[in-house]
């Protein structure tokens, strides 16, 4: 008996869970996990380092961190196209520095079009409490 190769298709990810992950990879400081969530091509739009490509960007963010713990308060993901979601969390972030700056925040998705990865990111929070210590820990 022969067997032919069939292709073994992942079970699809809920948003839920891919929104989870992504908190999970955040806390965790894991880059390899935070880049597996994003599309080859994502970008992510940050109050403090700009628009980057997420590999930049998350590459940026992890060397810049000692430390982060987030704390889910909301998930909305309803959109008028259906292909995005939003996550507002706490964060409390060590800098590489030592000092500990914490902030709510939302952070906006788009997702490809199965779903099962984020195309954008659009990370809204209020800077004024923290750029100082950023740029300080950052120099």
């Amino acid at each position: 008996m022969r067997c032919v190769g069939l292709a073994l298709k992942e079970p699809s990810m809920t948003t839920k869970e891919l929104c989870q992950k992504y908190l999970t990879a955040l806390n965790d400081g894991n880059l390899d996990a935070a880049l597996a969530l994003f599309s080859p091509d994502a970008q992510v739009s940050s109050p403090l380092y700009g628009v980057l490509d997420a590999q930049s960007f998350y590459t940026a963010l992890f060397a810049d961190t000692a430390r982060s713990e987030t704390r889910l308060l909301n998930v909305f993901d309803q959109s008028n196209t259906g292909s995005a979601v939003a996550l507002h969390f706490e964060y409390d972030w060590t800098l590489g520095n030592g000092k500990l700056v914490k902030f709510e925040c939302i952070d906006v998705f788009e997702l490809t079009a199965d779903a099962q990865k984020f195309q954008k990111i659009t990370i809204i929070y209020d800077t004024a409490h923290l750029r100082a210590d950023f740029n300080e820990s950052t120099r």
